[in-house]
């Protein structure tokens, strides 16, 4: 992992309500520790130093596979540094709000996120919307617009999708099909007798469909989107049934040593201001409102597969194992 650090100080102007937040004459040190890219990390933290320049922050960023051992050191040993957290999944939160590790801040402003895509005891906020759909190849036999498309005898042996093990949006994907009434588990039943076939991380699956190995794959929104923007023979279908989404929820930890700044920084994720920078990084915003990036579908017309998280939390050893069996993995 590499650390950045903007440890400039300085006084800001305050603000006067709690979800106006430059109201509260924020400073000191804020340290996040996040799973964004380097630069799109150094961009965010940018953006909010812009805002509130009192606010010193130092950021560390890594995979989540990184991040939480490195927490959990910290933790043991008593020493705590992170305020904020900015990981990939909502199950990695609830994880550790059921260990009474977050702590719940009702003064986070959410902007024009709707309330539901967040924590409902306010303990972690969905700051963008990472969805799971269907990539094809122009050459594919069809073009597909329905889950149940990739049932279909045209579409046998040529589907790929991230293994449920490597990839937390596919993990939280096979749930929220699992979890669907449409769907349900016949349908992971049916596709994986169909010869569906799990392989890495998006990455290979972006690799097997864009090569012209598999004519369709199951994978997060922006690669493909990304790659046909640069001419990849590519095209991203939103199924009609619903898409499952991983959210890249923020979440202050209990042992927070600045929580004032650490909503501030929150705050400023889901602002119009922040959504618009999720969108320039790529990104599907959290907030409809917010136009989402060229290629992307509008935000407005997509339908997220509804997902109980707590429940998904419980199971996800079971349902990763079945799944597994399915696939003979």
């Amino acid at each position: 992992m590499r650390r950045a650090s903007f440890l400039k100080l300085g006084l800001i102007v305050p603000l006067a309500m709690p979800s106006l937040v430059r109201a509260q004459g924020l400073g000191g040190r804020l340290t996040l520790y996040t799973s964004q890219l380097e630069p799109d990390a150094a961009k965010t933290v940018a953006a909010f130093r812009a805002r509130h320049p009192g606010v010193a922050v130092d950021w560390i960023r890594g995979g989540t596979n990184q991040i939480l051992p490195r927490l959990r050191a910290e933790l043991a040993a008593g020493a705590p540094k992170a305020d904020v957290l900015l990981l990939a999944d909502s199950l990695t939160f609830e994880g550790l709000k059921r260990e009474g590790l977050l702590r719940p801040s009702p003064e986070v402003a959410l902007g024009g996120v709707p309330a539901e895509r967040h924590d409902a005891e306010r303990c972690y906020f969905a700051t963008k919307l990472l969805t799971t759909g269907i990539v094809a190849h122009a050459r594919a036999p069809f073009a597909p617009t329905s889950w149940a498309d990739l049932l279909k005898p045209e579409a046998r042996n040529l589907t790929a999708m991230p293994s449920p093990a490597v990839s937390g949006a596919a993990a939280i994907h096979v749930q929220a099909v699992a979890q669907s009434p449409a769907l349900g588990w016949a349908y992971w039943e049916k596709l994986a007798a169909a010869g569906l076939q799990p392989r890495g991380g998006n990455g290979a699956v972006l690799q097997a469909v864009a090569g012209g190995e598999r004519a369709f794959g199951i994978i997060v929104d922006y690669l493909p989107i990304r790659e046909a923007a640069q001419g990849a023979p590519l095209r991203f279908i939103a199924p009609r049934e619903g898409v499952s989404a991983i959210t890249e929820p923020a979440a202050i930890l209990k042992s927070s040593r600045n929580p004032e700044a650490a909503a501030a920084f929150l705050s400023f994720l889901l602002s119009l201001e922040g959504q618009a920078l999720a969108a320039e990084q790529g990104f599907l915003p959290a907030d409809p409102s917010v136009a989402p990036p060229a290629g992307f579908p509008d935000p407005k017309t997509i339908t997220l597969l509804p997902f109980d998280v707590a429940a998904a939390s419980a199971s996800l050893s079971a349902d990763l194992r079945r799944f597994a069996s399915l696939v003979g993995q």
